[in-house]
């Protein structure tokens, strides 16, 4: 049960003062429903000012605050001119403050004349005169809310200023208790971390790294600590062990032999399995490494012991072709496989469950869904994760019920990690790597382009579905919202088909399953030969015929998605290539994504250049990787501070107590704080 103390941090921002249902919208459209969230909103960035007695030419192009007196008001015959009030100086000195648009009434209000103001604003030149368009702040000498030297700037939304917030922001700092320490003392001690309470109320008066990295840390920590709780609440509950007689798996015929690092990994899996520990497994794979093979391996092994199995997928897409997939591979053995999606509706899905409960599948392929509470296995023992979503400790615990005993879980990841994300994201898990592509993959080139020779990249596309090929094509990110996403993708192809008529076909995300589908089979079935799409196509589309993976604003994708793109090409016998259509003006950054795609194929190194430079962007956050756990640690300061707080958490489970003793009660109030709920409840009484 939440601790009262932070039930003021939990009430709905629709109960703050001055909050109706109008500011209401654009704060919910900011994830900022609670007065918590708006805590934890923090200033994207800042504003400085330079206090000045006197106007100087010197300070041109500087954000000034200055005391002036208003000297007179200038009109033009001209609706459409701007309104010019004329203010000078202790000295004398001119300054020109002009407002645009329908600003007059409310200006002149503000600024009488004969009266002195503090304002402040960018200072600029035109002509010879001294220029401020519309000052960021007028008030009154004698004012308490003169503007200061720094001023926070909030990420906003439609409806909402940044003098808004900065109130909001203000009004949820009195409700902020005094929450006790859960870091372990030697630590804050150390980095001369203030407590939560004022850091929480630093982090919104002024620009501080420490502060800022204290407060991340209290999320690293809570989540790891959450993780320990879990994972020591299954290592108490026994697994059935699986070991089977190798029955099934002589029996698969596969296409190609298997690579030493998949060897390895299946060794390291089967050697999990045979234990009555529950594994706790995450294995790591390049673009087109075989996770797939080495999953099956392990989902054999359990209908070989008489058990069942599981594959988890993120996308409905992503668990038909799972589906297809292993079905072609068990084609003639005594395997039965099932698919469960959200779109198993009536007696399918009625049957669907009667044979997962008593026994009769052997394997579930599907989405979310598998581990509803309505769906019960007769004996699963094996669940494989085919995550590119993360997939959190609530949901490690709900389906540590699933079984007779915690089923042995193998989580797939689409995208190789570094070391300090893995342990973010995954805590303590067992690791398995596969370092080595299948046989007869060659490596995609990759080149870069520039938008200014669009015409030039459809020829060449003309010349390769003339030679009876297929290619993708991406439409680029035009801003964090699907529906533009749509209108861009729905845009290029009608573009596209102009040119090459009915060959052309588009999916993106909000189609409905069936719909995908639908695009989907027909692309695969070579029925359309162009298939324009957003970034639906990220994961799980096998096309061996599709040799050409074009890309646009390929500036604006984070390495990790370029890699994951390209490798939807590159699955036949066949050479393919991989267009980064570029926009005419790039940053340096994004310079040097582009220049690392076009030189390696080598996702680990992707994955640790990408953690170097995406800077404050969501190496595992938003729409670049799935779905982060973490809103307000950076990548950088889960770098930092990952291993530190993993440490930080084992130690108060093992030396200090665990969370009876003293500084475990605080860590409590940290978990629920973080809403890792499910770590609490993991505990009696909770």
């Amino acid at each position: 049960m939440r601790p009262d103390i932070l039930n003021p941090l939990f009430a709905e921002v629709r109960a703050m003062k001055g909050v109706g249902p109008g500011l209401a919208k654009p704060l919910e459209r900011l994830g900022l429903e609670r007065v918590k969230d708006v805590l934890y909103h923090f200033p994207a960035n800042w504003t400085y000012r330079k206090a000045v007695s006197l106007l100087d030419v010197a300070d041109v192009g500087s954000n000034i605050i200055v005391t002036v007196t208003v000297m007179d008001h200038r009109n033009s015959n001209n609706a459409r001119a701007p309104l010019r009030i004329f203010v000078a100086d202790v000295a004398g000195n001119y300054l020109t403050l002009t407002f645009f648009g329908r600003n007059g009434g409310w200006a002149r209000k503000q600024l009488p004349v004969g009266e002195k103001r503090i304002i402040s604003g960018k200072l600029e030149r035109y002509g010879d005169e001294l220029q401020m368009v519309h000052p960021d702040h007028v008030v009154p000498v004698d004012s308490d809310t003169s503007p200061g030297l720094a001023e926070p700037i909030y990420p906003l939304s439609d409806g909402l200023t940044n003098k808004r917030m900065g109130q909001l922001a203000g009004a949820a700092l009195q409700d902020v208790p005094d929450l006790p320490e859960w870091i372990e003392p030697t630590l804050v001690a150390g980095r001369n971390w203030p407590n939560w309470a004022a850091a929480m109320g630093s982090v919104h008066r002024k620009d501080d790294q420490s502060v800022r990295d204290r407060l991340a840390y209290d999320e690293l920590f809570s989540n790891q600590l959450a993780m320990r709780l879990i994972r020591a609440a299954m290592d108490k509950r026994t697994a059935v062990p699986v070991a089977g007689d190798g029955s099934l798996i002589s029996m698969l015929k596969l296409p190609f032999a298997l690579t030493g690092a998949q060897q390895r990994a299946i060794a390291e899996i089967e050697g999990d399995l045979a234990q009555s520990r529950p594994m706790l497994r995450l294995l790591q794979g390049d673009v087109g490494a075989g996770k797939t093979m080495v999953a099956l391996m392990a989902l054999l092994r359990a209908v070989e012991s008489g058990m069942q199995g599981a594959m988890l997928a993120p996308t409905e897409i992503l668990a038909r072709q799972h589906y297809a997939g292993l079905q072609k591979l068990l084609a003639g053995m005594p395997v039965n496989i099932a698919i469960l999606t959200g779109r198993e509706k009536g007696s399918l899905r009625e049957a669907t469950l009667m044979g997962l409960a008593d026994g009769s599948i052997h394997i579930l392929v599907g989405t979310h869904a598998i581990f509803q509470e309505a769906v019960t296995y007769k004996s699963l023992a094996v669940a494989v994760i085919d995550e590119q979503h993360r997939f959190g400790v609530s949901q490690r615990l709900m389906l540590s019920r699933k079984g007779r005993g915690v089923p042995h879980l193998l989580v797939m990841t689409a995208t190789p990690i570094p070391r300090s994300l893995a342990l973010a994201a995954y805590g303590e898990m067992d690791s398995s790597i596969l370092d080595e592509l299948p046989p007869g993959r060659t490596p995609v080139e990759t080149r870069v382009m520039s938008q200014d020779r669009l015409a030039e990249l459809i020829d060449g596309v003309a010349r390769h579905l003339a030679a009876g090929k297929q290619a993708f094509w991406v439409c680029p990110l035009v801003e964090e919202s699907d529906k533009s996403d749509l209108a861009a993708a729905e845009q290029r192809a009608e573009m596209l088909r102009l040119r090459f008529g009915p060959q052309v076909d588009v999916v993106h995300g909000r189609m409905r399953g069936a719909e995908k589908d639908a695009v989907m089979e027909r692309f695969v079935a070579g029925e359309t030969r162009l298939l324009v799409a957003t970034t639906v196509i990220e994961v799980g589309v096998d096309v061996p015929n599709a040799s050409l993976m074009v890309i646009e604003a390929a500036d604006r994708f984070g390495l990790a998605q370029l890699h994951q793109l390209r490798g939807r090409v590159g699955r036949g016998s066949e050479k393919s290539v991989c267009i980064l259509v570029r926009t005419t003006q790039i940053g340096e950054t994004a310079r040097a994504r582009l220049a690392l795609m076009r030189e390696t194929n080598d996702g680990f190194r992707i994955a640790e250049e990408d953690l170097k430079l995406r800077g404050a962007g969501e190496m595992l956050g938003t729409r670049q990787s799935g779905d982060s756990p973490f809103r307000v640690a950076t990548p950088e300061q889960v770098r930092e501070l990952i291993g530190v707080a993993a440490d930080d958490a084992r130690l108060l489970l093992e030396r200090d107590g665990g969370l009876d003793g003293p500084r475990g009660q605080a860590a409590r109030v940290a978990l629920y704080l973080f809403e890792r709920d499910a770590g609490v409840a993991t505990l009696r009484g909770g």
